[in-house]
């Protein structure tokens, strides 16, 4: 049995960095900043680096490294990045046989500008990552541990499924909601997040999924918390965590320095580090430390995986203090 399936997104990415990007205070989003490529320019590139990405398989290196028994369940194209992606999950130990392949379009795609401060502009295609089809997969032979799901193309259908499945299994779901499952809003999300053991996500899209944009940090995990059947997890940024667990603790926690090379993949590895520590022993304390020692590990390398930690070697990052609130 399967400790951990994964459902979400698998990408090709390719990296670009110039020497630096022109940037420019957004215009109608201040402090936001752009970043400027000239009309009609041929820019040259200091470096290139093709690597694979996607929340759903970076999620499952994550739970492979750290010794999971674990499958990846995505969408792919019928061409050569869909083989490159299966191929490197394979490679790390993971089970790939539940993908899909779809030849009404390509593998999804990711061209990704970086800046020489870590930050990026990624430009997306989603291709073949939003034609699941439910009624392929077949849930009779997934039993794991844990459902971890990250986007899944805002398939309700699928995303019901996968509830209904796990509730009446007794399967644990973390779930890292993509844009397009957050827009269903709070009010049709609730009978699901009602079934989630760990809901992640950060300050801006969780106040978009409560449906008021601009809320406090912890004005989010308080709103969230009311419909989250286990823990709610809101990051914000450079500003750090906040965590409420079942009995309604808070916990919180800071961002270390750490060298940066680009932050593509933060916030997955954020998330799964998160939640396959919390899975040894309910830790909070611990699933934070490591969350954030996963993140600071990917950051140091280009590409969404290069540096996810391996078992038992998180212990050269510094652990991160986190603060258990009274309330």
């Amino acid at each position: 049995m399967h400790d951990f399936i994964t459902l979400g997104s698998a990408t090709r990415d390719v990296f670009f960095k110039a020497g630096d990007f022109e940037l420019r205070p957004h215009e109608h989003d201040a402090p936001q900043m752009e970043q400027c490529v000239p009309l009609g320019s041929k820019l040259e590139m200091k470096e290139i680096v093709f690597a694979t990405g996607g929340g759903g398989a970076n999620a499952a290196v994550t739970f492979a490294r750290q010794g999971w028994q674990t499958a990846a369940l995505g969408v792919v194209g019928a061409d050569f990045n869909g083989e490159a992606i299966i191929a490197e999950l394979a490679q790390e130990g993971i089970e790939t046989k539940y993908f899909q392949k779809h030849e009404g379009d390509h593998t999804a795609y990711s061209v990704i500008l970086v800046h020489g401060s870590g930050e990026r502009t990624i430009l997306s295609y989603k291709g073949e990552g939003q034609h699941f089809n439910v009624q392929a997969i077949p849930f009779e032979n997934l039993t794991p541990k844990w459902f971890y799901l990250n986007s899944l193309g805002g398939n309700w259908d699928l995303l019901q499924a996968i509830s209904a499945h796990a509730a009446a299994n007794q399967i644990k779901i973390g779930m890292n909601p993509g844009g397009k499952e957050i827009a269903h809003g709070l009010k049709k999300l609730t009978p699901v997040l009602k079934n989630i053991s760990v809901l992640i996500t950060n300050k801006e899209e969780g106040a978009e999924m409560i449906g008021t944009p601009g809320l406090e940090h912890r004005q989010v995990l308080d709103k969230l918390k009311e419909v989250v059947g286990g823990i709610a997890v809101v990051t914000d940024g450079p500003n750090g965590v906040l965590v409420k667990d079942v009995d309604g603790k808070i916990y919180k926690a800071g961002v270390p320095d750490s060298p940066v090379v680009e932050r593509t993949g933060a916030g997955d590895a954020w998330s799964s580090g998160f939640i396959s520590e919390y899975s040894r022993g309910g830790d909070i304390s611990k699933a934070i430390q490591f969350g954030t020692a996963n993140a600071s590990a990917v950051v140091t390398q280009f590409g969404a995986r290069a540096g996810i930690l391996k078992k038992d070697d998180w212990g050269s990052w510094p652990l991160v203090e986190v603060e258990i609130l009274t309330s």
